[in-house]
C-alpha cells in the first residue's frame, strides 16, 4: 500500500533531523530546526483534515512517522508525538481555527495533563478551572510536560467547572499571562525536548475554548489520547531499538582484531546477542502492527493491545540497548559510536504516564476480567 508521507519524511529524517541529532543531544537544545522541516514539508500536519490543509492520515501514519523520526533523534520523535497527540483532540473537538493554525503557520502543540499531585495518574488532575463571566481562571502545577516553552499551545487537563467527572480539557496558548516554566532539563535521555514543569497562576483563557464537554475529559484521555500516545510512544521505542541494532552492526562489521583478519562479528556469541536484538525489535513492531490493526478493525481485545503495547516496547527497548552496550563493550561508552544515547533515551518510556508499572496492573485487570478504574 503508498504510503507518500513515508517519502515525504524520508529525506527529512535522514537529512535534516540526522544531521542536527547529534548537537540536540550534547546541548540539550530544543530542535527548532528540525519542528520547521517537519512544518515545511506538511507533516506537522499528517492527521489534520484535508479540508484545513493538512494530510488528512491517522493514527496508523502518525505512529510510522514518529518511528521514522526516533531512528534519527528521539528526542525530535517524542516532540511529534505529542503534537501529534495533542493534534487528535484538536481535530475532534477544535474549531475550524484552531485546527487550521496547525497547518497553515508554524503552530506546534503539546499535551499537559501530569501533575505534581497526582503523578502518573494524569487522568486525575488536581488543578482547577473557575468559570467568571465567559472566560476561565486556570491554576496548575504540571509536573512534566514537553515542549515546555517552545510549543505554540497546550492541550490542558483540570478538574472541571461544575460538572461531575475526572477532568474538563481545554485550549491553552503558551503565550498566556500568568504560565511559567521554572526550569529547563537537563537529565539522562531525551535530552532535547524541552521537557519541564509549567505552572499556571490565574491564567485566563476563554471558556470557549474547552475542549469537548465540562467533566468529559477523562473520555477523550481514554478514547483519543491514550492510544495515539501509547501506540507512538511504542513506536518511538521501535525506532530507537532498530537505531541500537544499525550502531552496533556497523560496530562490530567494522571493528577489526589487530592480530587476525577478523572482526568482531565474526565470533558466535556477538552475532547470538544480535539476533536477539532483532528479534526482540521484530516482535514488538509486530505487536505494534498488531495493536493498530485491533483498532482499526474494531476487534474486541483492542484496548488491551493499547496497553500492552507501551508496556512491552519500554521494557524490550531497555533490554535490546543493554545488549548493545554489552556488544560494543567500552566502545559503547564513548559518544561517536551512538548506542550510548541510545541507551539513555530508551529508559524514557518507562517512566512516562502511564509508567510501565501502571500498564502492568490495567494489563493484569483486563486479563482477570477487572474493571480499570
Amino acid at each position: 500500500m503508498s504510503q507518500p508521507y513515508l517519502e515525504v519524511l524520508e529525506p527529512v529524517a535522514s537529512g535534516v533531523i540526522a544531521s542536527n541529532a547529534v548537537e540536540v543531544d550534547r546541548t540539550g537544545s530544543f530542535p527548532r530546526q528540525n519542528m520547521e522541516a517537519l512544518h515545511k514539508a506538511g507533516l506537522l500536519g499528517l492527521i489534520s483534515a484535508t479540508e484545513v490543509g493538512g494530510m488528512g492520515e491517522g493514527m496508523r501514519a502518525a505512529t510510522m512517522a514518529v518511528e521514522r523520526i526516533a531512528r534519527e533523534c528521539a528526542s525530535t520523535a517524542m516532540i511529534t508525538c505529542m503534537h501529534y497527540a495533542a493534534v487528535a483532540v484538536l481535530e475532534k473537538f477544535g474549531t475550524h481555527a484552531e485546527r487550521a493554525a496547525v497547518t497553515n503557520g508554524m503552530h506546534l502543540s503539546t499535551l499537559a495533563f501530569s501533575e505534581v499531585g497526582s503523578r502518573s495518574h494524569f487522568w486525575a488532575p488536581v488543578s482547577t478551572a473557575t468559570q467568571v463571566d465567559g472566560h476561565v481562571t486556570l491554576n496548575a502545577a504540571k509536573s512534566w510536560v514537553t515542549s515546555a516553552g517552545e510549543a505554540d499551545s497546550y492541550v490542558w487537563s483540570s478538574k472541571p467547572v461544575s460538572a461531575e467527572g475526572a477532568s474538563t480539557l481545554w485550549l491553552v496558548s503558551s503565550k498566556s499571562t500568568g504560565l511559567n516554566s521554572p526550569a529547563s532539563f537537563n537529565g539522562l535521555g531525551l535530552r532535547g525536548n524541552a521537557s519541564s514543569a509549567v505552572m499556571a497562576h490565574d491564567v485566563s483563557i476563554p471558556a470557549a475554548n474547552r475542549l469537548g464537554e465540562d467533566g468529559k475529559g477523562f473520555d477523550v484521555m481514554m478514547g483519543v489520547v491514550l492510544p495515539h500516545f501509547s501506540l507512538m510512544s511504542a513506536a518511538m521505542s521501535v525506532g530507537t531499538m532498530r537505531s541500537a541494532v544499525a550502531r552496533t552492526v556497523a560496530h562490530v562489521t567494522g571493528t577489526k582484531f589487530q592480530h587476525l583478519d577478523s572482526a568482531l562479528a565474526d565470533l558466535p556469541t556477538i552475532r547470538a546477542y544480535i539476533a536477539r536484538m532483532q528479534i526482540k525489535t521484530d516482535m514488538v513492531n509486530t505487536l505494534l502492527l498488531d495493536a493498530l490493526t485491533a483498532l482499526e478493525t474494531g476487534r474486541a481485545d483492542g484496548m488491551l493491545r493499547v496497553l500492552e503495547i507501551k508496556a512491552a516496547a519500554g521494557e524490550t527497548a531497555t533490554e535490546v540497548t543493554d545488549m548493545a552496550m554489552r556488544v560494543c563493550g567500552g566502545a559503547a561508552f564513548r559518544k561517536e559510536v551512538g548506542v550510548e544515547r541510545n541507551f539513555r533515551d530508551a529508559r524514557a518510556a518507562t517512566v512516562m504516564a502511564p509508567t510501565t508499572d501502571v500498564l502492568y496492573d490495567f494489563i493484569g485487570k483486563a486479563v482477570c476480567g477487572m474493571p480499570l478504574f
